[in-house]
C-alpha cells in the first residue's frame, strides 16, 4: 500500500526518554512511565497499559473556585506505561518548561496537559476589576513541563515597553508582570450613539516578562464570562 499519508512526517515520533513531546504542531505525545495530568476529553489515541481517572478541577478547593469563577481546568490523571496522544480541536500545541521560581498565569481553557510535579491555583487577575470576562486565571508553579494550546500561531511579546493586549487573545503571561485595565475606546459623541471600535478596553502589562497572544479572540461566554463578571466583586476577596 502506498500513499503520501505514510510519509515520515506523519509517522509516530519515537524517543527513548519518557515525557511530553510534540507529535506534530496539533498533537501532543506523552511517553508515559508514571503519571501526568491532562484536560478531560483530550485523549485521541493511546498504546500500552494506561489508566484514566477523572479529577474534576484537581481537588475540592479548585472545584469550588471553578464553579464560582468559571476558571479552572477539568482534569484527568493519566497513569501507567505507554504512549498517550492528546489534542484539542486541532489547536496549535506548545510545550513550556517551568523551572523552580517560575510562575505562569494562563487561561484555563488553554491548558492541555502538565507534569504532576506542577501545581496551580485559581487567582484573580489584579487590576482588572469588572473590566473583562478574564477576571481569574490559573497560576502554575513548580518544576516540569506544561503543554498549552493556541488558536493559530501566536506571537510572544517581550514586555520591554507599555504593552496592551485584548484580554480574549491573551493566552498566558509571566505571573510577575503587573496587569491593569486600559480603555482603548475614546469616549465621545460617537460612543454615546453606539459607534465603537469594538475594542472597548485592553489589558495592560508592565514589568519584566512575556505575554503570549493568539491570533483569535475567545468568545466571552464560552468559559462562563458572564458569571465571572457578576460574581467577581463578591468573590475577589475570598479567592485571593
Amino acid at each position: 500500500m502506498r500513499s503520501a499519508l505514510f510519509s515520515a512526517e506523519n509517522l509516530e515520533k519515537e524517543s527513548q526518554q519518557p515525557g511530553m513531546r510534540l507529535q506534530n504542531s496539533k498533537m501532543l505525545k506523552i511517553e508515559l512511565n508514571g503519571e501526568a495530568m491532562a484536560r478531560v476529553g483530550s485523549m485521541v489515541a493511546y498504546q500500552g497499559q494506561v489508566q484514566f481517572q477523572a479529577l474534576g478541577s484537581g481537588g475540592i478547593g479548585k472545584y469550588l473556585k471553578q464553579r464560582l469563577t468559571g476558571e479552572g481546568v477539568p482534569l484527568m490523571k493519566v497513569s501507567g506505561r505507554g504512549d498517550v496522544f492528546l489534542a484539542d480541536f486541532a489547536k496549535d500545541v506548545h510545550i513550556i518548561d517551568l523551572e523552580p521560581g517560575d510562575a505562569l498565569s494562563i487561561n484555563g481553557s488553554s491548558v492541555l496537559a502538565f507534569d504532576s510535579t506542577l501545581s496551580y491555583e485559581i487567582k484573580m487577575v489584579s487590576g482588572m476589576g469588572f473590566a473583562s470576562s478574564g477576571l481569574f486565571n490559573c497560576v502554575f508553579t513548580g518544576q516540569g513541563r506544561i503543554a498549552i494550546t493556541t488558536d493559530g500561531a501566536p506571537v510572544v511579546l517581550n514586555v520591554d515597553a507599555p504593552t496592551y493586549v485584548d484580554p480574549q487573545a491573551a493566552v498566558c503571561w509571566s505571573a510577575s508582570l503587573q496587569t491593569g485595565y486600559h480603555r482603548a475606546d475614546q469616549l465621545g459623541l460617537g460612543t454615546l450613539i453606539g459607534r465603537t471600535t469594538g475594542e472597548a478596553f485592553t489589558m495592560s502589562f508592565a514589568g519584566q516578562g512575556f505575554v503570549v497572544v493568539q491570533p483569535s479572540e475567545e468568545r466571552p461566554g464560552r468559559h462562563g464570562g458572564n458569571q465571572q463578571q457578576e460574581q467577581g466583586g463578591l468573590l475577589g476577596g475570598l479567592l485571593q
